[in-house]
């Protein structure tokens, strides 16, 4: 017994001694022959343990050592054998220039609405027993797009295609391009006779494509849409109608004779969908201009039912061609030969043009078509051509005669004045001060207007107004409804697009031309000069 409990203790006092081992003070080379034995050792083992200790210890001042040597080697070695690269900049020195200073901005009084949700229903058919549908549950229209921008003055504002239609900024626009007063009361008055005169379909009457067209346009240039609150079932309603009879080929039912009714048409729906963004009406817009498109000329121009042929362009059909391709570029329609048909129509327009100022009617002339050549080709962005440039010049002394004693009565026509209109206020300056003094104010005055004859919101009755034009100047028109809507576009164009020279044209062609055609000062006011005011309208 006495023997084991030695031979325990003398167990326990080498463990003991093997233990206090680790803590001795050894030499590197001891260190290192310990480090190997112990490696060898059983993993479970205490000197396999120091020695992974050990070998830990010793690899962080080797890490913090060699490491940054290693770095340092390389990138020496780099920088010898990489060639030496740089950029050269050239650097401009310009004096500073002094910054306008800005106008402060003015307070909106009348605030854009909220944006709504548009119920625009594509699969029902409207009935004179089912006026207002409900939309089909699986329909999720988009919401409409009012782009109503807060009036901000500066030196360069830029706006929404749209943007000056909404509520908080027509006023505003009507003030900066000299509207008289009585003019939106007029429009409105034009508005609530057209909806009254609607038919239960949708449509209005005589030739309904175009009719239906002319009158939605109207409603369009006023800001209204399927959403809005008093012509909403209206403007659904007409849109309606033209996507119902629009055939297969994109063409529609009920088209007069020479189809106008196909550009009328396009136009209104691009500007539909411009304004809304429901793909129904894009599908429709679609077909339409894919039409116009395909069905011009070699030339440039277009003819009657657009059937392509070199023999003949005419420019009132051309006209609302012009338009129609305007609208869809606006809408941002995408179509494979859009700006190649754009570019090629001026052409088309040149030809029925002549040196001395003036468009033909299917040739080279100087009449009353004179307007709409002029601003097809400002639309299409060739507002610098000679042909543009001369024709306005020709237009320079037409005056506004509503009871058809005008010294010139080619000119004298409303279908005249709905281009001469638009042309003047597009030129801006003089050209539409002396225009806008009178044909607004002229307008307005010969309206006729039944009063308290529709109920509009708040179960108030409200007038209405059409046109019921002299026999002198009820040549190229249909009728009440299209004297009324062309009366009504008319008296709409301070709002409707704002003077615009930066066309198509002008933005392909890069920065510079942007920077020259505001440097031209054609704008409503005239000249642009250094803290003035000036709009850009931006055609996408």
């Amino acid at each position: 017994m006495d023997e084991q409990e030695s031979a325990a203790g003398t167990e326990v006092r080498v463990h003991h001694h093997d233990l206090m081992e680790l803590f001795e003070t050894l030499s590197f080379r001891e260190k290192v022959r310990r480090v190997i034995h112990g490696l060898r050792q059983p993993p479970d083992s205490g000197e396999y343990k120091w020695a992974r200790l050990q070998m830990i210890r010793l690899s962080a001042p080797v890490s913090g050592v060699v490491v940054p040597v290693l770095g340092v080697l390389l990138l020496t070695i780099l920088a010898a054998v990489a060639p030496s690269r740089g950029r050269t900049y050239k650097v401009q020195i310009i004096d500073p220039e002094e910054a306008p200073k800005l106008e402060e901005i003015e307070e909106i009084k009348e605030k854009p609405p909220e944006p709504q949700d548009i119920e625009f229903t594509p699969d029902v058919k409207f009935t004179d027993n089912n006026p207002s549908p409900t939309p089909p549950k699986d329909f999720s229209p988009q919401p409409a797009e009012f782009d109503s921008v807060a009036m901000v003055k500066s030196p360069v504002i830029m706006r929404g295609i749209y943007g000056s239609r909404s509520p908080g900024m027509r006023g505003e626009a009507m003030r900066r391009y000299g509207a008289p007063s009585g003019v939106e009361d007029a429009v409105m008055r034009a508005l609530r006779w057209l909806k009254k005169n609607q038919n239960s379909d949708g449509s209005w009457n005589n030739v309904k494509p175009a009719m239906t067209s002319m009158a939605l346009l109207a409603f369009l240039a006023h800001g209204e849409t399927p959403a809005s609150v008093e012509f909403g079932q209206t403007v659904e309603k007409a849109i309606r109608w033209l996507i119902d009879n629009q055939t297969g080929d994109g063409r529609f039912n009920g088209r007069d004779g020479n189809d106008y009714s196909q550009p009328i048409a396009a136009y209104a729906l691009c500007e539909a969908y411009g304004l809304t963004k429901v793909p129904a009406i894009k599908d429709a817009a679609d077909k339409a201009i894919a039409v116009v498109i395909t069905g011009q000329n070699p030339g440039g121009g277009f003819n009657y039912k657009l059937i392509p042929t070199p023999a003949r362009d005419d420019t009132s059909y051309m006209g609302w061609c012009a338009q129609a391709l305007k609208a869809a570029k606006m809408a941002g329609l995408e179509h494979a030969q859009l700006d190649t048909c754009m570019k090629t129509a001026i052409a088309g327009f040149e030809k029925n043009s002549v040196p001395q100022g003036g468009f033909g009617y299917a040739g080279p002339g100087r009449g009353g078509l004179t307007g709409a050549g002029v601003l097809s080709m400002q639309l299409l962005g060739a507002a610098n051509k000679p042909a543009c440039t001369q024709g306005l010049e020709a237009l320079a002394d037409v005056t506004f005669f509503w009871d058809g004693k005008a010294p010139n009565r080619k000119w004298n026509e409303n279908y005249y004045w709905y281009y001469i209109t638009q042309a003047k206020f597009h030129a801006g300056g003089e050209t539409w001060k002396l225009w806008n003094d009178i044909f607004a104010r002229t307008l307005v005055e010969n309206q006729t207007i039944i009063p308290k004859a529709i109920e509009g919101p708040g179960g108030k009755l409200w007038d209405i107004g059409w046109w019921d034009m002299p026999r002198e100047l009820s040549g190229h028109t249909d009728g009440p409804v299209m004297n009324t809507a062309l009366s009504c576009l008319q008296l709409e164009v301070y709002y409707r697009y704002l003077p615009t020279f930066m066309t198509p044209e002008i933005i392909d062609a890069g920065g510079e031309a942007g920077i020259e055609a505001i440097d031209a000062g054609r704008g409503a006011g005239g000249g642009v000069g250094k803290g003035d005011v000036i709009d850009i309208q931006i055609n996408i």
